[in-house]
């Protein structure tokens, strides 16, 4: 059983502290009756092709199919997230001819350790680990646990289990509002979160990676 939960005020950056608070609804995550069920999820996922260009994406897509979706109206309403390079894996909300793109998530650019200040005291840094695979860690946050990460229907959803809560599964869903090598940010019903791609640390003065900047995108 998993439960979709909305946030109501300031406290929903209890999902990043880990405190509780937030009122939750039990919703079952493949039953019909869920909100998010009804309708199948029209997101189609793959690769950028090389032939993609400033106004129009090819994708070649999982189920061995090449599109080429215009991408006009999607950069106009500035719902093409994480640029567009050949070979990166990409999420996409198709109009119903499948002959334009709504919205466009490079998956690849959302890949990554995002931090954000400790809203507490500022004195370090929180947040999330994005993997391929759909797997996600918190960073610096020992009262949550989280599991897993994807993008459905073009919400960013984050699952994870909050320690000495009910062992079920916790779902929230954000709407996207940018995403660029160095930032993420992501919002509710009532507040924005803003993340920072997480600096490499210094170790015995060398620069050491932690994820691939991806600091190279055409729009």
């Amino acid at each position: 059983m998993k439960k979709y939960v909305f946030f109501s005020s300031l406290a929903a950056l209890t999902v990043m502290l880990g405190s509780c608070g937030s009122k939750s609804v039990k919703v079952p995550f493949d039953s019909g009756d869920s909100a998010y069920a009804v309708k199948a999820d029209p997101t189609l996922f793959g690769v950028c092709g090389e032939e993609t260009s400033m106004n129009t994406l090819q994708l070649i897509t999982d189920t061995g199919d090449t599109l080429r979706l215009d991408l006009t109206n999607a950069k106009e309403a500035d719902r093409v997230f994480g640029g567009l390079q050949v070979g990166d894996r990409m999420a996409v909300l198709p109009n119903e001819k499948k002959t334009e793109a709504t919205m466009v998530v490079n998956q690849a650019a959302l890949l990554g350790n995002w931090v954000m200040p400790n809203p507490i005291d500022g004195s370090d840094e929180i947040g999330i680990s994005i993997k391929e695979g759909g797997i996600a860690e918190g960073i610096e946050q020992s009262t949550l646990q989280y599991k897993s990460w994807r993008l459905t229907r073009g919400m960013l959803e984050l699952v994870l289990i909050r320690e000495g809560g009910t062992e079920e599964d916790e779902v929230y869903l954000y709407e996207l509002v940018k995403l660029t090598p160095d930032s993420l940010v992501f919002k509710d019903a009532e507040d924005t979160f803003e993340y920072s791609r997480q600096k490499p640390k210094e170790r015995y003065g060398m620069d050491v990676e932690l994820e691939d900047a991806r600091d190279e995108f055409f729009m």
